[in-house]
């Protein structure tokens, strides 16, 4: 049991100085879900990514500030036309919104289909998404910290 402990506190330093002492409330909200929705993970990506989706949003935790940036995700086509803000999302749609918000070139396939399944694919041979998962499972809150964090530090290192 100590070594879970050990290993959350090594995730919690670990976590860059982009989150604002303003989110943490909507960070600890995202960490306790077992399965993030869409319009969590859009605004988690799209604030590391550091990406404007919005000229007037007050406040990270503020739900309208979320909706927005699932609105954009939705109209930049990171995210299916056809879903629910509120539905679980899957790996493979969290790995195509990461590829295309941190602009992460893939290979061959992803770059001609530029589909959920190749991003997936691709940030598995980057070593981002680690173990045994599948591409149609539901991400958790801590999945989704662990990932965004994973590939903003690779981007700071420049192995992206």
């Amino acid at each position: 049991m100590r070594k879970y402990y050990f290993i959350l506190a090594c995730f919690f330093l670990a976590v860059p100085v982009f989150l604002h002492s303003q989110t943490a409330r909507a960070i600890e909200e995202i960490l306790d879900t077992q399965a993030v929705t869409m319009q969590q993970t859009a605004w988690l990506v799209l604030e590391v990514a550091n990406i404007p989706y919005s000229v007037n949003a007050s406040s990270p935790t503020d739900t309208s500030s979320q909706a927005e940036a699932f609105r954009y995700a939705v109209e930049q086509r990171w995210l299916p036309m056809n879903v629910e803000p509120g539905s679980r999302i899957r790996l493979d749609q969290v790995s195509l919104i990461i590829m295309r918000a941190f602009n992460i070139r893939g290979g061959i396939f992803y770059s001609l289909l530029g589909s959920p399944h190749y991003a997936y694919r691709e940030l598995v041979y980057r070593n981002i998404i680690q173990g045994k998962a599948a591409p149609g499972i539901s991400v958790s809150g801590y999945d989704l910290l662990f990932l965004v964090n994973r590939v903003h530090a690779f981007q700071e290192a420049d192995l992206l």
